[in-house]
């Protein structure tokens, strides 16, 4: 359906690829890890996961009113399990929200204790998930693991947009990631690391 708010269901599946992106940068051995191992406060990567998908289904089902069948949370807390599950069911909202048209999105909802037009909703909610995909991303660096873009260059594409370095993804797509998963080396590869420090300070 043509509606003028078309851009937001845009960027909701591309937010849909970055987190599944974010999730298939870990490895299994990494989901339980702490940024503090003795400071509960600080979540792991699967309990990550499992707010992303508790905290999604939350938003969707009573600020939008759009449910998807099925569980919450995938049956098996796996790392592969993660990425199907939520891949599916953010499938099924993002095709809900396309056949929305523009009233539905200028209507109020109940946001919290306050109420506000549903394209507020929306931009909050991709936000929300940003804030917590930048926790994850520097969980991985603190682990040691290679990060690919998600909004543009990254240390190990490149370095800072100043260098003009590539943007590199791992994969074009939710399908190609999900039917990559498994294989090892299927990846888009990364270019060598830079031999500077990635900062913007001009001494450095």
């Amino acid at each position: 359906m043509a509606s003028r708010y078309s851009f937001l269901v845009e960027t909701y599946a591309s937010e849909i690829l970055k987190v599944l992106t974010v999730w298939w940068m870990a490895q299994e051995e990494d989901l339980d890890a702490r940024p503090r191992a003795s400071d509960r406060r600080g979540r792991t990567l699967r309990e990550h996961m499992i707010h992303q998908c508790q905290s999604e289904n939350g938003w969707f089902t009573g600020m939008f009113g759009i449910a998807v069948p099925g569980d919450v949370l995938p049956a098996e807390p796996s790392r592969r399990s993660f990425l199907r599950h939520y891949a599916a069911a953010a499938e099924a909202r993002r095709l809900s929200l396309a056949n929305k048209d523009d009233a539905w999105w200028e209507t109020e909802a109940a946001f919290f204790e306050t109420m506000r037009s549903r394209t507020w909703i929306m931009v909050r909610r991709i936000a929300h998930t940003a804030h917590h995909r930048g926790q994850q991303t520097a969980m991985l660096r603190r682990l040691g693991r290679d990060l690919y873009s998600t909004y543009g260059p990254t240390a190990d594409t490149g370095g800072l947009a100043k260098d003009k370095p590539p943007v590199v993804y791992p994969f074009p797509g939710v399908e190609a990631l999900l039917a990559a998963e498994a294989r090892p080396g299927a990846a888009t590869p990364l270019p060598p690391p830079v031999a500077r420090a990635v900062t913007e300070r001009p001494s450095a």
